[in-house]
């Protein structure tokens, strides 16, 4: 069955396609049986141009076949669409008629096929005539109507008047005659009278331009000038003299042809006259260009002006045609074909428009020839020479072994003719040796073998042997050697740097080269000056080869190997190296970042209103510079502390211990860090102080500027704090929270009502800034967990807010000092207030902080409080104390004062009076206390002592808290079962040469003679009938004598006081009173509470203090003077002077 076009097309396609592809595998796979290096550059080249011609093929047959399927369709649509029922065709329309052009093109190519056969159109010449119909008629009789004329291998073909727009039709249809050479000239007609002015010339040439471009074509341009004569010419021989020009020609050429020209004219015309007197033409023709040779020359002057665009080849002269009897018979034949030869025969040829690709190729593919051999020939010179040279410096190493500088030197220049050919096969060689005859790695191939045999001894052995002396010094220190500290660094560097030797894929060029440096300055037998020179260089080439190169590394001492490591990781587990380390960390952080002042923590606000100091945060505890360099340097250290023991000091990392390893370096060094880290900030933190303020416009303005939203130092503050606190907080993966869901669901335990277990974010300055973080809700999960939620930064800043309107309200009243008393009243009296309220509770939110943020909880939350509590209170206190005295202090004054047993004097206090002053909860003091100072003292059992809450800023005088402490235990003495009086027990005690003793207090008699020691109960005072006490005695050789007799009702009180008092116990006293004749009158008194009466004897020399509170009247004063006002009385240096 035959094949179709596509078929063969995509078949052919198909094959070639594989046939690349083939290629490409046997260059990919089998590159030595086509004679290429495997992984080589010109076996890459060919595997891309294989693959690259492959898919090509791939795609041109893809695409061919798609494209000839759908002219197939075209075309079977077509046909489709052409016929009716049963095939029979559809009548072409005349629409499909072939215009009269293209009827001339086909006639004329039938003809010239028919005639001159095949490659007729390499046989004729086509030339285009031009001009109007006139001329044209008289030159060629019949061209006009017949639009061609065709004789001896010349084709005349009308193209119409210049004068009109070319017709495109024709001009179309004469470009497809001859696609390659459309026209071989084209002929203007001029008539007789035509004198060729500029103007037509102009319109001439706009009129060429058109038809070259319709054409794509420039073809050399004729000029036929028609002339006239009187005489018949008939049977004078046709002929058509003329100028020819070249295409750099210039109007004066035309004069000088013409010169040249007459001469032949006239003598041919002589000729001809001679013959036959009527053939004067060709003389008359030659008078007539000697008489208009400067005007030819001004005429043609436009057309060589653009010779370039429209190259104008010649002018010819000639007389009309003459009409002959064949044109009837062959129509398109040209009668006169010798007329033309000499146009026809001329040798130039137009261009075609634009870039003529034939001659462009052609002198393209010249040059590419010329320049490739050219590069041929320097490419083997610079090839031959490269190979010459690096063979005489191969042989010149390996015939002279010795070391010195020319061995060096010699070595170094063939290290870099191999550093420079490696540079070539990885980057491409130089254009001048890339043209067929580079020969880069079969050089570099060779030469390796003899750069080995000299570097080896000149390079490598050397720095073994200096290295291993290195390394045996350090391994055979002593333990204790100080030397071992320092040598452990550069010792490191040194066993890095021989293993390098010994395991090639361990090689880094530039950390050997630094190594070995350090360890071999110099080499014997070479000058120190060209070692240090050209030894590196050699060095690095060593490293960097030597993974290509294994055979050129050493066998490692094994013994030496562990010797060293030893010492290594025993210096690299000691503290101080540690140190080390964390201070180069701080070190390359420490100049990128700034110190943090309080200025900058507070931004946007103005911080120095309301806090003071002097010390900063260093730049590198900061977040900024724990996120930007801390963190990448400390995991830097921890990488090369990896390093150091994956290969270089271990060969295992279980073999190393756990303190040295680089997860346990990374997690102390981070734990150093964020400890100082969490010190600086909280000495900065504590080292804040709130700025005094000495009136309650003061105060009023700071608790404004602590409570504003906007402009408040305190919460900027309190933000960067705990911003800085957040840091190196890590949260939990979505991943490891999916993971512990599943676990619990699969585990089905019984979970709590309450989660324990928290997943919010944990940071390593949790332990410092947790608190603080508590109290902005902005804690890890633990710490929320431990929070106390009812303690808030919001909630103080709103309770501070209350406290600033009420102290706003007291500044604006009418009287503020009585609005302010009326305040501080209410505190005294122990009603609760929005300032005591916020008092307790930043106390409160200071206490949550914890002790090592004792400082900066005082001053943020409970000085701002303190201040505005004493300026309250100061007003208040001195009102306060100046009643005390009014109410109390005068009336005790005026009861008790000269009178015993205050004083020492015969007239006695009051005792009613007393307990009118000193009775439990009744007495004046009691209800003073309890009713104006409720709420700053509070009893604790029989005392009164300040309420540390609601006292703060008040200074109790330390009298009045002892006075009125003594009054109250003497009240418990005297007022003990609730009624006025001291009840106690006394016992004699026999006393040498006493018979009988007989006390009598307030009409109750203790009698004793000697006899069995009893307890007697007595009571003071006792009858108020008989107040006194009277003691008389009876020894054994006198009667009764009386010791004392003391009347009233203190006459107990003044008999105790006579006596001696020793106490025996807890509520007994041995009471002793001397006798006129030297004897010791003895009683034990047992009390109920406490000293029981001796109590009394206390009050000698008692008095009320003035002042309940220890206050300076001035500052209390200027305290509720307005901010101006205070600062008119501020004593200034000026003051007192004359």
């Amino acid at each position: 069955m035959p094949k179709s076009a596509e078929f063969w097309f995509g078949l052919i396609m198909l094959l070639l396609s594989a046939l690349a592809l083939l290629a490409w595998f046997v260059c990919w796979q089998h590159p030595e049986s086509i004679s290429l290096v495997n992984e080589s550059t010109v076996q890459q080249r060919w595997m891309a141009a294989s693959l690259t011609l492959a898919v090509i093929c791939l795609l041109i047959a893809v695409i061919g076949t798609l494209l000839m399927r759908q002219a197939g369709k075209s075309a079977f649509d077509a046909q489709l669409k052409g016929v009716n029922g049963d095939d029979v065709p559809v009548p072409k329309k005349d629409a499909t008629s072939t215009s009269p052009a293209q009827a001339m093109l086909r006639e004329l190519k039938q003809h010239l096929r028919s005639r001159y056969q095949f490659f007729w159109r390499g046989k004729v010449r086509v030339l285009l005539v031009t001009g109007e119909e006139a001329a044209v008629e008289a030159l060629v009789p019949g061209l006009s109507n017949q639009q061609w004329l065709e004789g001896n291998r010349t084709v005349l073909i009308y193209g119409g008047s210049l004068s009109s727009e070319p017709d495109a039709e024709i001009l179309a249809a004469i470009r497809k005659l001859r696609r390659s050479r459309p026209l071989d000239g084209i002929v203007h007609l001029l008539e007789p009278d035509e004198t060729l002015s500029p103007k037509q010339s102009d319109v001439y040439h706009r009129s060429l331009e058109k038809i070259s471009a319709a054409l794509r074509w420039q073809a050399p341009i004729w000029l036929w000038q028609l002339s006239q004569s009187a005489w018949s010419q008939d049977e004078r021989e046709q002929n058509a003299p003329g100028l020819t020009f070249s295409a750099r020609a210039v109007p004066e050429d035309v004069s000088t042809q013409i010169e040249n020209l007459i001469p032949l004219l006239r003598e041919q015309g002589m000729t001809q006259i001679s013959q036959q007197r009527s053939h004067d033409w060709l003389l008359r023709l030659s008078q007539q260009l000697a008489d208009q040779n400067q005007q030819w020359q001004q005429r043609l002057a436009p057309w060589f002006a653009s010779q370039r665009k429209m190259p104008l080849r010649g002018l010819v002269f000639s007389l009309p045609e003459r009409a002959h009897a064949s044109a009837s018979v062959h129509p398109h034949a040209l009668s006169d074909s010798a007329l033309w030869q000499g146009i026809s025969q001329d040798k130039m040829r137009g261009r075609r428009t634009g870039l003529p690709w034939e001659q462009t190729l052609a002198w393209t593919l010249m040059g590419v020839m010329l320049l490739w051999g050219t590069g041929m020939m320097v490419s083997f010179g610079i090839n031959r020479y490269q190979i010459v040279s690096a063979a005489e410096k191969a042989q010149t190493l390996v015939t002279n072994p010795a070391v010195n500088d020319q061995q060096l030197i010699a070595l170094h220049s063939l290290r870099n003719d191999l550093g420079l050919q490696q540079y070539w096969l990885a980057h491409r060689s130089p254009w001048y040796q890339r043209f067929g005859l580079s020969h880069t790695q079969e050089l570099h191939a060779a030469l390796l073998p003899w750069y080995a045999v000299a570097g080896n001894r000149l390079i490598r052995d050397s720095a073994r042997a200096a290295l291993e002396t290195k390394l045996t010094r350090l391994a055979d220190l002593p333990p204790a050697s100080p030397l071992r500290a320092t040598l452990a660094q550069p010792g490191y560097d040194q066993l890095k740097a021989w293993l390098m030797m010994s395991r090639p894929n361990r090689s880094e060029p530039d950390f050997f080269v630094q190594t070995m440096k350090a360890v071999q300055p110099e080499r014997n037998g070479i000058s120190t000056a060209l070692w240090q020179s050209l030894s590196p260089d050699l060095w690095f080439f060593y490293a960097a080869n030597l993974p290509q190169q294994p055979t050129w590394g050493i066998k490692a001492d094994a013994a030496l190997l562990a010797q060293v490591r030893q010492v290594l990781l025993q210096q690299i587990g000691q503290r101080n190296a540690e140190s080390t380390l964390y201070q180069n960390v701080l070190q390359a952080v420490r100049r990128n970042y700034a110190d943090v002042s309080l200025e900058d923590m507070a931004p946007g606000t103005d911080p120095r209103r309301l806090f003071t100091s002097d010390e900063t945060v260093p730049g590198m505890f900061t977040r900024q510079a724990w996120e930007g360099g801390v963190r990448q340097e400390i995991e830097k250290a921890a990488s090369a502390r990896r390093d150091q023991i994956d290969w270089v000091l271990s060969d295992s990392r279980s073999a190393v211990s756990q303190d040295v390893s680089p997860e346990a370096l990374q997690a102390r060094l981070t734990q150093r860090y964020f400890t100082d880290f969490a010190a600086s900030w909280l000495n900065f933190l504590n080292s804040l102080r709130l700025n005094p303020a000495n009136n309650i416009a003061d105060v009023t303005d700071q608790l404004t500027l602590l409570s504003d939203v906007r402009q408040s130092p305190l919460i900027a503050l309190m933000n960067t704090v705990a911003w800085q606190g957040q840091t190196g907080q890590k949260r939990a993966a979505l991943s490891d929270t999916l993971i512990n869901s599943a676990k619990d669901l699969i585990s089905q335990k019984e979970k709590p009502a309450i989660e324990q277990q928290v997943t919010g974010p944990e940071g390593p300055l949790d332990a410092t800034f947790g608190p603080l973080l508590a109290l902005m809700g902005k804690s890890s999960g633990a710490q929320l967990m431990a929070a106390d939620s009812t303690l808030s930064l919001q909630t103080f800043l709103t309770r501070i807010t209350r406290v600033r309107l009420r102290l706003q309200q007291v500044a604006a009243a009418p009287d503020p000092q009585e609005m302010l008393q009326t305040l501080a009243q209410t505190v005294f009296q122990g009603k609760s207030v929005d300032l005591t309220d916020t008092q307790q509770y930043g106390s409160l939110m200071a206490a949550s902080l914890g002790e090592e943020w004792s400082g900066f909880g005082q001053t943020f939350f409970v000085q701002p409080l303190n201040q505005a509590w004493e300026t309250i209170l100061e007003p208040s206190a001195v009102s306060l104390n100046a009643q005390w005295k009014r109410s109390i202090v005068e009336n005790w004054r005026t009861a008790f004062d000269g009178r015993y047993p205050f004083a020492a004097s015969n007239s006695d206090a009051s005792l009613p009076m007393l307990a009118e002053f000193i009775r439990k909860d009744a007495g004046r003091i009691d209800s003073f206390l309890s009713g104006r100072l409720g709420g700053v003292l509070q009893k604790e059992g029989s005392r009164w002592v300040p309420d540390s809450a609601h006292s703060q800023g008040l200074t109790f005088n330390p009298a009045f808290l002892k006075a009125v402490n003594q009054l109250r235990e003497l009240a418990d003495i005297l007022f003990t079962d609730g009624t006025q009086g001291i009840s106690f027990e006394l016992q004699g005690r026999p006393t040498p040469d006493v018979v009988k003793t007989e006390l009598k207090i307030d009409g109750q008699m203790l009698s004793y003679f000697n006899q069995m020691a009893v307890w007697q109960a007595m009571r003071w005072p006792g009858e108020n009938l008989k107040p006194g006490t009277l003691l008389t005695w009876t020894g054994v050789g006198n009667g009764g004598q009386i010791y004392g007799d003391y009347s009233g009702t203190w006459g107990f009180i003044r008999w105790l006081e006579q006596g001696k008092r020793q106490r025996l116990d807890r509520s007994q006293w041995m009471l002793n009173f001397a006798t006129p004749d030297k004897r010791n009158l003895q009683w034990v008194l047992r009390t109920q509470m406490s000293d029981g009466p001796l109590a009394l004897l206390r009050l000698r020399g008692f008095a009320l203090p003035d002042e309940i509170f220890s206050v300076d009247a001035v500052s209390a004063s200027q305290s509720m003077a307005p901010r101006e006002a205070a600062m008119d009385e501020l004593p200034t240096d000026m003051d007192g002077t004359e």
